[in-house]
């Protein structure tokens, strides 16, 4: 086989498969470790694959996500992790936003004795945690009503956006990957990312390893366009590496 119709082969058998090592490619193309390893490398440069630790697995259509009760029971230590990080950035006297997110909403009970803290969000859950809070000058961004996020989203959410300053702005993703950007299944949730982006002095992605290499059909923003990406130290190496290639800032947080 030539090198296109060996990668399309790959392409099959992983939409069978779904995930392959390296040794079982090798038996069943009857080729070398160096050459499938070639074949993985240039079907990852083209977001078609995610190499795995030993192996490859298909990139992953995010079509939906789950609900938020659903999310909210998923990867909490990595979540607790990104989150203790990513508190550590907020400082006195700021004003941050909080995306609607599990992540997020694991930061705010590590931000209740910031003196002087504003508190701009579109998740109803981070409302109800910091009610009880009066040190806290507290902000809902308002819009249509998401029942699946206990967010809001739209078009009246990125006109409030516009409205604010906002000091460091913790966004969500529930799939992201270092050629597609961090991009999501719900086209209603892109105009307001997408404006936040655009309001806030520096702007950091709060986002899990497990949702590398997944992708949805709407694009938010290239990863180039945040400050900062923290997420856990089990992002594959191959992940780091290309990051850090194009210059983007990624903090690996361990686990608990």
């Amino acid at each position: 086989m030539i090198p296109d119709q060996r990668r399309e082969h790959i392409l099959k058998l992983l939409q069978e498969r779904h995930v392959l090592s390296i040794s079982e490619l090798t038996s069943m193309l009857s080729v070398s470790h160096m050459t499938v390893r070639r074949d993985i490398q240039a079907l990852e440069n083209e977001g078609k694959v995610l190499s795995v630790t030993g192996g490859v697995r298909l990139a992953a259509r995010l079509k939906s996500e789950p609900s938020y009760l659903a999310k909210a029971q998923l990867e909490v230590p990595a979540k607790r992790a990104v989150a203790r990080a990513a508190a550590e950035l907020v400082r006195e006297n700021f004003t941050i936003y909080l995306d609607a997110g599990t992540t997020t909403l694991q930061m705010v009970p590590l931000l209740t004795d910031k003196a002087g803290l504003t508190v701009v969000t579109n998740d109803f859950n981070v409302v109800g945690h910091l009610m009880e809070y009066p040190n806290i000058e507290l902000i809902h961004t308002g819009g249509v009503v998401s029942h699946a996020d206990h967010s809001s989203v739209g078009q009246f959410t990125a006109e409030f956006l516009r409205r604010v300053n906002v000091d460091i702005a913790f966004v969500a993703s529930s799939s992201w990957d270092v050629d597609r950007g961090s991009t999501t299944p719900s086209e209603a949730k892109v105009v307001a990312k997408q404006e936040l982006l655009r309001v806030a002095s520096k702007s950091v992605l709060t986002v899990d390893s497990t949702k590398y290499g997944k992708f949805g059909t709407f694009t938010v923003a290239r990863l180039e366009e945040f400050d900062l990406i923290v997420t856990d130290d089990r992002l594959p190496a191959n992940a780091v590496q290309q990051l850090r290639e194009r210059d983007i800032r990624v903090e690996l947080v361990p686990l608990d």
